[in-house]
């Protein structure tokens, strides 16, 4: 299926800064053609075969007709989630194909061109020579996988950011995972974010060189053994940061990290929240106009309920949360708490008047602090969640504990409330939980990243825009048990 123009116009950001040697600045979005029925004709050489983003490339191509215009092409992938009635039903890519520049052969049949190959999704792309709507002959350009950390050292708790360039969209290619120190912590992704990952994680340990390693897994955990594979061209990374001594970088208080904005809000409707979107408890006030002067009317939520046990599903229901009556206008007011429920937006209704109308509030995650935040290994604690949703992109949130994935909790009959139960672990001194959004299930086989850790998930996560939460607990000398 080919995206209109439209699409491949704002598909076109992918080359913008790039500069090009010897080629016009005119860069845009050509469609991609079929091979040509009647064979190949030409011939094209790229120096080199392979590189990282911004490795200058040279071509160099004869055979062709002579005097001649041609576009000198770069195909590739543009891709999407495919997320719908709070299911999941895998990724999809689709062809597009990029101008890198038009050029014109000499008499002999021959052209040349530098070009800078983009920041994009790794591995085999089709660099191609086409006129019009014939395509003459190609290339093989690979885009080499490349991974940088930074910074290299600092004290315990320290970001360490990541950005991983030039992942793969194919089956064995496109589900890379992260390790800490041998323990697995979580996968990366890059579906929508054209081959680029990005992310963070704290430095956790005592101090000294820790172990990042950057492995395939397209089962859910790494595959060590890659090697040993049909695919043993695969690339794995590893990289080293140091913790130094200094005073730790500890997360902010829980119950700082709100998220302020989001993703795919729904439209408005005439009923006007203010905000639009929060944690539970939030102070919300709806305006709407055109009801009967004088009169009391009342302000319904909805939300979802039940659960994916024994195939009993989700549906939604409306509660009275609110009563105002209209001025002499006809304006209503409503102010209310945003309620103890479920993440996702909430339909809000007011009915009566010409006719029922309605609006929305997003219900957005949010977390509590440790009801015990030190004490010796052992120390029962509980991490405590609010707002969690209900969609197989929302209902889960996995915990990590030290880059370590120790598991996930659901919301699913709870309305949003989550309580993970955990005992502190480890030498005295601090560590750290994570937890973040994952993908509970859906309709893809293969690559299998369900219920773990998306390290992308700022970027790239499917469906909604979640945050991730961060805790500290404090080992203390002693033993637990033994007091």
């Amino acid at each position: 299926m080919r995206r209109s123009a439209a699409s491949f116009i704002l598909a076109s950001t992918l080359w913008c800064g790039v500069a090009l040697a010897g080629a016009p600045t005119d860069l845009g979005p050509v469609a991609p053609l079929a091979e040509p029925a009647g064979g190949y004709v030409g011939r094209m050489a790229l120096t080199p075969s392979h590189g990282e983003g911004g490795a200058q490339v040279r071509m160099e191509a004869s055979g062709l007709p002579a005097n001649e215009e041609f576009d000198l092409v770069w195909r590739t992938m543009r891709g999407e989630w495919k997320v719908r009635d709070g299911e999941y039903h895998g990724r999809a890519y689709e062809p597009v194909a990029y101008r890198i520049a038009s050029l014109r052969t000499d008499a002999s049949g021959r052209l040349s061109a530098g070009f800078v190959a983009p920041d994009d999704f790794g591995f085999g792309h089709d660099v191609v020579l086409q006129n019009g709507a014939r395509l003459y002959t190609q290339a093989n350009f690979d885009l080499d996988m490349s991974v940088d950390v930074s910074p290299k050292s600092g004290p315990l708790g320290t970001p360490i950011q990541i950005t991983v360039k030039g992942v793969g969209w194919r089956e064995l290619e496109n589900s890379w995972t992260l390790s800490y120190d041998n323990a697995f912590t979580g996968w990366i992704s890059s579906v929508t974010t054209q081959g680029t990952a990005r992310f963070t994680v704290p430095a956790t340990g005592a101090p000294g060189a820790h172990v990042i390693a950057f492995i395939h897994g397209e089962f859910t955990f790494p595959y060590l053994n890659p090697e040993q594979n049909p695919r043993p061209d695969r690339p794995r990374f590893t990289q080293t940061f140091t913790i130094t001594p200094g005073d730790p970088v500890l997360p902010a208080p829980v119950e700082t990290q709100v998220q302020t904005h989001m993703k795919g809000l729904p439209a408005p409707g005439a009923l006007v929240a203010q905000p639009a979107l929060g944690p539970i408890r939030t102070p919300v006030t709806v305006s709407v106009k055109g009801f009967e002067p004088g009169r009391t009317y009342g302000l319904e939520w909805a939300s979802m309920s039940g659960n994916r046990v024994g195939g009993w599903g989700f549906g939604d229901a409306a509660r009275l949360i609110a009563q105002a009556r209209a001025d002499a206008a006809g304006a209503l007011r409503f102010a209310f708490e945003a309620p103890d429920d479920l993440g996702g937006p909430h339909r809000l209704s007011v009915k009566g008047g010409a006719a029922e109308q309605a609006g929305w509030f997003t219900t957005l995650p949010g977390a509590l602090p440790l009801d015990v935040a030190q004490g010796p290994a052992g120390t029962p604690f509980k991490v405590r969640l609010k707002g969690v949703g209900w969609t197989e992109t929302a209902n889960i949130y996995t915990l990590v504990y030290d880059n370590m994935y120790a598991g996930y909790a659901c919301g699913f009959n709870s309305q949003g409330d989550v309580e993970i139960f955990l005992r502190a672990s480890g030498a005295p001194g601090w560590h750290f939980i994570d937890l973040y959004p994952a993908i509970y299930k859906g309709r893809e086989v293969r690559p299998n990243n369900f219920r773990i850790p998306q390290l992308t998930y700022s970027h790239d996560h499917p469906g909604e825009d979640l945050p991730a939460f961060h805790f500290a607990f404090k080992v203390t000398g002693g033993d637990h048990a033994a007091q």
